[in-house]
């Protein structure tokens, strides 16, 4: 009987213990959302820290720093859902007003897809823009929905984004469209008139301005300390 009454028990045992339960996880940089002043936002809308970064498509030094910041940035923070990544215009020129109309086209989730590729890719366009503005005719007077799409195809920003997403008359409904213009306008005047504001990229962690943020491994160190506060 002592022997049953063990065997019993043992079969009983596995059933009386809980298995541990399954901790679903979500992969947040799949997620993107546009906000209210129209910039678009990557990762948990409800993460601990939120991340804002100005920048502009044609500066080089955003250029080297999302080259080296996007894939651990994303990784280790807006994958996981602890940093969400809100990006906000400075535009500086044409060319960079033209880039991120098409970089925007096809909307938030495509837009931090699209945008590590522009940054790759700065050197060529950037050069073709410069050959245009000295070779092409005075633009100062021209109407933004003409000059725009004439930058784009200028600086063969066209042909970047048809090859990834972007046909044709989807780009050029994106350049002339006022609404978006107007949009990123604001953002830029935003930016531009921040007090101190130092110039792209520049960033916020949780609404305060992180000053000397120059590499990955400063924003790193930021994040994480905004993390354990």
């Amino acid at each position: 009987m002592r022997r049953l009454a063990l065997a019993l028990l043992l079969l009983a045992v596995p059933s009386a213990i809980a298995a541990p339960a399954h901790v679903a996880t979500r992969d947040w940089s799949k997620v993107a959302s546009r906000t209210p002043n129209g910039s678009f936002v990557e990762g948990n809308p409800d993460a601990k820290v939120k991340l804002v970064e100005y920048l502009s498509l044609t500066c080089p030094h955003c250029a080297k720093f999302e080259g080296e910041a996007i894939a651990p940035l994303t990784a280790k923070y807006v994958r996981t859902g602890l940093v969400s990544y809100e990006v906000r215009h400075a535009l500086r020129d044409p060319f960079d007003f033209a880039a991120s109309l098409l970089a925007r086209c096809n909307g938030p989730e495509q837009f931090f897809v699209v945008m590590p590729i522009v940054y790759a890719q700065q050197p060529q366009w950037a050069e073709r823009a410069s050959q245009w503005s000295t070779t092409s005719a005075p633009k100062d007077e021209m109407a933004p929905e003409k000059l725009l799409p004439l930058a784009a195809s200028g600086a063969g920003l066209d042909a970047l984004f048809a090859a990834h997403g972007v046909a044709p008359a989807k780009a050029q409904a994106c350049l002339t469209d006022p609404h978006e213009r107007d949009t990123l306008s604001a953002m830029a005047n935003e930016a531009w008139h921040r007090p101190n504001f130092p110039g792209t990229p520049a960033f916020l962690i949780n609404g305060v301005a992180a000053d000397g943020v120059a590499t990955w491994p400063d924003l790193d160190k930021r994040l994480a300390a905004a993390l354990r506060k």
